[in-house]
Parts: structure tokens; sequence; C-alpha cells
């Protein structure tokens, strides 16, 4: 057997650099990095010696640069991903927070830690956590619980299992997520004879797992005998290539969809048996349409609370439900109907079944009257007062066409997106499953990278815009223009508004209600501008849609302010979320707030 005698760094990089997807690119395409001394001299310079094979770029913080690299896999549909590598300490664990985000979306990206020195020598290293009672514990060990794949690489040969592993968990769409590869800093650099068949491209294929033939009979026999079915459509929809499928089945059978946040954006908004989203940030329309369902079916969804209304939806007594999911686990949820299958392939095989079997087509009066009222919400406002986040985004759908991806993550926005944009076709990208406040900067850079021909906007609000921001300068430094909607309610106003809602007393959310000596008056546009990138704070809603004309074209990021109401909502859709409420020990409010909370509690409707 021939060999080639690499440090174990430099192997790492030569075997990612030859990973292939099938049409012929790196599936890694890529390596974000920020050096410290628990990787510079073994990783850093292994990066250095691959160059081009293997590019690799510098960001401002570990977490948003692995946000970056989530957004881009998500915006390729899986189909390829991003490394992200950091030091020991500090910098491993800024990553954390970006691993629990991928692990709850489903989505590949591959974190290689730096760790402490294998041969233990100079224990303790500068930033190693030590365990009194395990001396195999090192900070890295944080990643366990939201890592898909983990490993310590304390040899050189450790790198024949562990890569192999890393990248099969990265393509397996049933087992999707993050991989973690804790690193020891001595071992990077330390020398071994690996095979050179090691280094073979290898093409990654993502499999389409058939549906079992008594599972798939069984869904098509709870179809045959509904009524009143309705899809929801999940991100598994995207991420399989189903989309046309599910639409040409909704309109060849009359099944109505609705679409959750990860799955928003498979059918045109103005497809005829589109019902918009349900649940808690829900269109009327949807939520009217699963109220009376006699046939739930989830396909590529975990059917997280806010889709279910925490289960308080779906209040048809003859309701069954069905699950259309490639992981057990999800097929299974909730007594669920479970068919573990790609979610195209199932699609295919139920609509063949259906031959020309036609459902009760939905009344189509409930679109209707839904964007009539949607309208009125967004409109431009007719007189003095600062806008709401409804009117914002009515403004930008406006001036949005097909080619307009729109996208964000925590706050009032995602609720507001869901409920109320328009989607075209592949325009809609929404970190939900995390809700990870600092994720939209960086994810709209990753997104870009990934769809360059995208006219990208991101929706962030000051809350978020002061968590993580930095990467603007990077999206600046590298020309990945896109353009920023930051809406400045000056504080956190979805919470604030949530708090009210439950009972409490308004605090500690807004600015103004916080326990500060000086009021801060933030000048937005002025911070981004520092680093590098247009911007610009308007008055009025027709001076956002000016400002929106004019960022197409240019090629570094713009930022555009404008202060909005920190008290309204979307004043459309929705129904209710469980939050708990104090049971016993508060004021009137919150004793009212407890009641209503008990009748809502009531109204949960379990299907197992």
């Amino acid at each position: 057997m021939s060999t080639i005698r690499l440090t174990a760094a430099q192997a790492m990089v030569r075997w990612l650099s030859v990973q292939m997807t099938p049409e012929g690119e790196r599936f890694i395409e890529g390596v974000w990095a920020i050096f410290g001394h628990g990787n510079v001299a073994g990783l850093g310079e292994a990066l250095h010696g691959i160059g081009a094979a293997l590019p690799t770029w510098r960001g401002q913080n570990e977490q948003t640069m692995a946000h970056a690299a989530i957004a881009y896999a998500k915006t390729k549909r899986r189909k390829r991903a991003l490394a992200v590598t950091s030091s020991i300490g500090p910098g491993a664990t800024n990553m954390v927070t970006a691993a629990a985000l991928a692990h709850v979306n489903r989505l590949p990206v591959l974190l290689i830690a730096g760790d402490v020195f294998a041969n233990r020598r100079p224990d303790p290293v500068l930033q190693q956590i030590e365990d009194f009672e395990d001396g195999t514990v090192s900070v890295n060990d944080c990643f366990r619980p939201v890592s898909r794949y983990f490993d310590r690489i304390s040899r050189p040969e450790h790198l024949l299992t562990a890569l192999p592993r890393a990248l099969q968990v990265m393509t397996d769409p049933a087992n999707c997520g993050p991989a973690v590869l804790a690193f020891c800093q001595d071992v990077q650099a330390e020398a071994h004879d690996f095979p050179e068949a090691f280094f073979t491209p290898k093409v990654w294929h993502i499999r389409r797992p058939e549906p079992d033939a008594r599972e798939l009979a069984e869904v098509i026999g709870a179809l045959r005998a509904a009524k009143r079915p309705v899809i929801v459509s999940g991100g598994g929809v995207l991420y399989s290539g189903a989309d046309e499928v599910l639409a040409d089945l909704a309109r060849a059978h009359d099944i109505p969809v609705v679409e959750t946040q990860a799955g928003k954006g498979a059918l045109d908004w103005r497809h005829p048996l589109n019902f918009g989203s349900p649940g808690v940030t829900g269109s009327d329309c949807a939520n009217e349409i699963c109220a009376k369902a006699d046939l739930v079916i989830g396909v590529g969804t975990r059917f997280q609370d806010f889709t279910t209304g925490s289960w308080a939806l779906f209040q048809n007594p003859a309701r069954r439900l069905v699950s259309i999911n490639l992981a057990g686990y999800d097929a299974a949820k909730h007594g669920a109907i479970g068919l573990v299958s790609d979610a195209k392939i199932t699609l295919e095989r139920i609509g063949s079944a259906l031959e020309s079997h036609k459902f009760t087509a939905p009344d189509a009066g409930l679109r209707e009257a839904w964007f009539e009222r949607t309208a009125v919400v967004k409109a431009a406002p007719d007189g003095a007062g600062l806008p709401t986040d409804a009117q914002v985004i009515g403004a930008v759908q406006r001036q949005a066409d097909a080619n307009t991806l729109v996208m964000c993550a925590a706050g009032t926005m995602p609720g507001a997106l869901q409920t109320l944009w328009d989607a075209a076709k592949g325009g809609y990208h929404m970190e939900y499953g995390y809700s990870c406040m600092g994720y939209e900067i960086a994810g709209a850079m990753g997104i870009k990278l990934a769809a360059p021909e995208k006219e990208v906007i991101c929706f962030i609000g000051d809350g978020s815009y002061m968590m993580a921001n930095s990467e603007l300068a990077t999206a600046v430094m590298r020309a990945v223009p896109f353009t920023v909607v930051l809406t400045d309610n000056r504080g956190f106003g979805c919470i604030n508004r949530l708090q009210i809602a439950s009972g409490g007393a308004p605090f500690n959310n807004l600015y103004a209600q916080s326990q500060h000596v000086n009021f801060p008056e933030i000048d937005f546009a002025a911070h981004a501008r520092a680093m590098g990138a247009f911007s610009v704070k308007v008055r009025d809603i027709r001076e956002l849609e000016d400002e929106l004309r004019a960022s197409r074209g240019r090629q570094v990021p713009s930022v555009i302010v404008i202060d909005t109401d920190a008290g309204a909502g979307t004043g459309a859709g929705g129904s209710w979320w469980d939050v708990a409420v104090p049971e016993v020990g508060g004021p009137d409010r919150l004793v009212r707030a407890r009641a209503r909370y008990d009748e809502m509690t009531r109204q949960q409707r379990a299907f197992d």
C-alpha cells in the first residue's frame, strides 16, 4: 500500500478538498476561519498550503461565521456545505449556539474546533477547562448534545474514520446536521503516513429512501377515507425538491396546502391551493382550513408548536394525523400514521394512487378575503405617526419581484413575514427552528454567497442588530451585496407585546421600561457606514421604497434604517400560543390572563 507523509491537518484539508457532489463541485466549498493558538500553526498552515483547492475566508465571530455557513447550506438545499474552524476555549464555545441552530434545523455544517494537547505535556494550556473528576473532558464536550456527529481527533489516524463518518452524517437526509471534530492542537501538527487511496476523490450522493409498501398503503387508505384533508408543507419538501410535485398533487386532487416557516416558498403564493401558513403566525384562511380538517398530512415537518397552535389548532373531532418524513423520530410524533420516506417519491406515489380522485374543493373565497385583509394592514399609512412592521413589509413587497428573497430569524419580523409576506416560489428563508437573534446579517451573507443571482433582503430589528452585526464588515470586504431593512422600535418590541398579552407588566424589554440611567439614541445608520456599508435612515414608508429601489446594483450591503411602532402587532391572522401564565400571586391582569390560558389549554387536542 503506497502512503504519503502529511501532518494530520494537511491530511484533513486535502481529504475535504476532494469530497464531491454529483455535479462535480466540492461538497465542502470552503472554510470560514478565525485563528488562535489552538488552530493557527496546524490547521491554519495547512489551509494556507492548499490555497484555492479549499478556500479560506476570515470572519469576525465564530458564531456568525457558522451562521453564514448554515444559511449557505440551507439555500443550497443541503446539497453543499461549508466548514468553520476555531481555536480552543471561547472561540470553540462561540460555535455551540450555531451548532444548536444547525441541529434544530437539520442543516449540515462541519465545525472544526481546536482542542487541548493530546499528549498533555503542557497542561493546563491557555483557555483549557479542567474537569476535576474527568481528565478526558475539554470545553468541546459542550458540543455533544448539539451535534449529530462528534469526534475528538487525538491521533492522526483517527481522521481515516472520523472524516468519512462526519460527511456521511452531513449528507444523510434523515440524520443531517452539524458534525463537530474537536482537533487536538498537537495532533494537527503531527505527521503520519496516510494511505494515498484515502485521498481519492469521492462523490457523495444524497439518498432518496423509498416508502414502505404497508405504510404507503395505510396513508393512501386514510386519504381515500378523508373528506377534508390538508397538507402541511415543511422544509423537507424543499430539501427533497418536491415543490413541483406538491403543487401538481394539490391542484390535481383539490387538496389545500399550508406552509410552515421552513416550508414557505415551496409554492408560489398565487397557487390557488396555497392557503398560507398555519398556527400562531398563520393566515386566517389556513387556520380555518386546519380547524376543520379531518386528515392532517405533514410532509417534512417537525410539527413545531407555532405550526400547530400548541396543538389547539386542529379542532375536528374526527381528525387524524399523517407524518411523511425521512426521520422516523418525526414520523412517529403525536400518534401519527407514520411514513418514513423521501417526500418527492412519496407524493408522486400518492398522486398515482389517487388517480382521478378529487376532494371537495376548499372555498376560494377564504383566500380572497385573506388577501383583501392583508392588503389593508400592509398599505402605506395615510397620516402621521410611526409606521407598523406590517406597513414596512408592505413597502418591501411593493418593490419586490420574482427574484427577491427575504430572510429573517428572530423578533417581530419572522411572525409578521410568515403571516403577511406573499412569497414567490423560492423567495423565502427563515431560521425559525432556533429563532436565533444574530443570525440575520451573517445569514443574509451566506444566502447571497449561495445564490448570487438573488436579490436578498434581510429584515432585522434593532435588538438582533445589537447582538450580532459584525459580519456586515465581512460582507463589505468580500463585496457581497444585500439589503438590510433595520426596524428600530427601541428595544425588544416582540417580547414586550408577548409579555403584555400574557398578563405581565411591561418590564425590561423596551429601553424606556428598563432600569437604565440614560435612554440610548443609537445611530444605526452611522454604525453601518463605519463598517463600510451604504447606509441611510429614512423618515417614512415613501422614502423606504425609494431607497429599496436605489439599493439594487450596489456592490456592498445597503442598510436602510426606519423607526417603527413598538406596540402594533401584525393586525391580521394568528392563533393561540401556549405561554404559561402564573397560576397564583398576581394582580387582576394576571388573574384574567390565567383564566384565558386555562380556557385555551382545554382546547388543546392531542392526536395520541
